[in-house]
């Protein structure tokens, strides 16, 4: 048996067009997985109750707090790309990667596990320890494919914020869910029937 030698390990840059289909959907949802375990902890750490945390609310207030966000984001982003040139809001490929040969059913399972896994994250553990600014922050800067052009690092940052704001007005961690979970879907659906066409 061959002895295992830690110095033989290289690592190198790979850009998302030397990943093929299965590498990165497998990079995709561990990224997830990763996500979601660390919030789950950061959470249980902060003594939360996660059953609390993710119990819809009597009043259907949350839904339409999502849905609003969502509306609003989708528009703005849709004014943007009619008037921004292609180049300066480019994230390298990846969404187009992600979703342009995706069936439906599967974008939905997509941007639903990113929904989840992030916001538990990011709006269930971090804001709650540090505030919907710096969370914002700390999103914009792992959504490190924009950080190239400012106007997809700003849109992203305020999209960040406005789900922190929902979460805060609803009381639902669900409202950004559903906000987080609409943007994608339905740019993934764009971006797969644009491409189609």
């Amino acid at each position: 048996m061959k002895k295992f030698d830690i110095r033989n390990i290289r690592v190198r840059k790979v850009s998302v067009d030397d990943l093929d289909d299965r590498m990165l959907l497998i990079n995709l949802y561990a990224t997830q997985a990763f996500t979601f375990i660390i919030g789950l902890v950061w959470v249980l750490f902060q003594h939360q109750n996660l059953f609390h945390m993710f119990t819809p609310p009597k009043e259907l207030s949350f839904v339409y707090w999502g849905a609003g966000l969502a509306a609003a984001v989708i528009l703005v982003d849709l004014l943007i790309s009619r008037f921004v040139p292609e180049e300066a809001a480019d994230d390298g490929g990846v969404n187009d990667r992600i979703f342009r040969k995706r069936p439906v059913w599967h974008i939905a399972v997509i941007s639903l596990v990113v929904a989840i896994c992030e916001e538990l994250l990011f709006r269930g553990a971090i804001q709650h320890a540090i505030g919907p600014y710096w969370t914002s922050i700390i999103f914009a800067t792992i959504h490190v494919r924009y950080l190239k052009h400012w106007i997809p690092t700003g849109l992203v940052f305020s999209i960040s914020y406005g789900l922190g704001w929902i979460y805060m007005q609803s009381g639902s961690i669900l409202a950004p869910i559903i906000a987080h979970f609409l943007i994608d879907f339905i740019m993934g659906l764009i971006i797969r029937f644009r491409r189609e066409s």
